[in-house]
C-alpha cells in the first residue's frame, strides 16, 4: 500500500531495478566469468588461472606500456593547453568570447567514430590533407598511421583535439570562482600578469587540476575508440591499448573469461591511479 512513508520507495524502485539488472548483475557475472574457463560451451571453475595467464601475457604488457605512454605524454599536454585557453577565454580583452568558448568545446560533443574517421582520412599517408599541406612546404609525406612512432603521435593529437575544450570549460568555471580582489591586491603589490598566473591562478585551480587529472587518467586508461578505428592496434601492436586488447579477446576471439580478467585488472589499475593522484595532488589535510 502506498503511504507517505512508502511512496518514496515506489518512486525510486524503477531506477533501483534498472541498476540491479543492467549494472550490478553484469558486474557480478563478469567477476564470476573471470574465475572460469569455457570448454566446448561448458564453463567450469578455474580459480586464478585467467589472472596467472594475464600476468604471463607479453601482449598484455605491450598494451599496458602503450596505454601508459599515451597517458604520461597526452594528459599533461592537454591540461596545460586547456588551462591556457581557459585563461584566454576568461579575459575581458577578448571579443566574441562566447563564440570562441563554443568553438573550442565543439570537439567534445562530436561523435567519437565520426571524428576518428575524419582524422583517419586527414592522416592518410598518400591522400591525406595533412601530408598534402606538408608537401607544400617541402616536407616528405609522414606515415602517420603506418609507423609505430607516428601512430602514437596521431592518437595523442586526436585525443588532445577532442578533449582539450572539454577540460577548458571546467577550468573556465574554476577561474570564474576566483575573487578579483586577489588580483587587485597583487597588482597593487607590483605583481605582473605572469606572476599573478603562477602565484594566484594556478594555486587556486589546484582542486580543478585534481578533478581533470583524475577524469583524464580514467578516460585514457579506457582508451578504445581512437586506436580501434585509426590503427586497429597497429602497426605491430604499437597502439594496442588495454581496452582494445580486452575487446579483441572478448569479441574477436570470444574468450570472455580472459577478457573479464583483463577488465578487473584494469579496474584495479584505475582505482590505484586515482588514489595516488588524490593523495599526491590533493590537499595535505585530506
Amino acid at each position: 500500500m502506498v503511504t507517505p512513508k512508502t511512496a518514496p520507495y515506489f518512486f525510486i524502485a524503477p531506477a533501483v531495478l534498472f541498476f540491479l539488472v543492467f549494472t550490478l548483475w553484469p558486474v557480478i557475472q563478469s567477476l564470476l566469468l573471470s574465475f572460469q574457463t569455457s570448454t566446448g560451451g561448458q564453463s567450469e571453475f578455474a580459480g586464478f588461472d585467467n589472472y596467472i595467464r594475464l600476468f604471463n601475457d607479453g601482449l598484455f604488457y605491450t598494451a599496458l606500456f602503450n596505454t601508459f605512454t599515451i597517458l604520461i605524454i597526452q594528459v599533461p599536454i592537454m591540461l596545460s593547453i586547456a588551462v591556457v585557453l581557459a585563461v584566454l577565454m576568461n579575459s575581458a580583452l577578448l571579443k566574441m568570447r562566447g563564440f570562441f568558448r563554443v568553438a573550442f568545446f565543439m570537439p567534445a560533443i562530436t561523435a567519437l567514430v565520426a571524428y576518428a574517421i575524419v582524422f583517419m582520412i586527414m592522416l592518410d599517408e598518400n591522400f591525406g590533407l595533412v601530408n598534402y599541406a606538408l608537401s607544400l612546404v617541402g616536407i616528405d609525406p609522414v606515415a602517420w598511421l603506418n609507423d609505430p612512432f607516428w601512430a602514437k603521435v596521431s592518437l595523442i593529437i586526436a585525443i588532445t583535439w577532442r578533449w582539450t575544450g572539454y577540460n577548458m570549460v571546467i577550468f573556465l568555471a574554476g577561474l570564474q570562482n576566483i575573487s578579483n580582489d586577489l588580483y587587485e591586491a597583487a597588482s597593487i603589490d607590483g605583481a605582473g600578469k605572469i606572476r599573478q598566473f603562477f602565484s594566484i591562478t594556478l594555486p587556486q585551480l589546484k582542486p580543478i587540476f585534481l578533478f581533470t587529472a583524475v577524469l583524464s587518467t580514467i578516460g585514457t586508461l579506457q582508451l578504445f575508440d581512437e586506436p580501434f578505428i585509426l590503427t586497429d592496434g597497429g602497426p605491430n601492436n604499437s597502439t594496442l591499448t588495454i581496452s582494445l586488447y580486452l575487446y579483441l579477446n572478448g569479441f574477436r576471439y570470444f574468450d570472455f573469461n580472459y577478457a573479464s580478467a583483463i577488465a578487473y585488472v584494469l579496474v584495479i589499475i584505475i582505482a590505484l591511479f586515482s588514489y595516488v593522484q588524490m593523495k599526491v595532488v590533493g590537499d595535505d589535510d585530506d
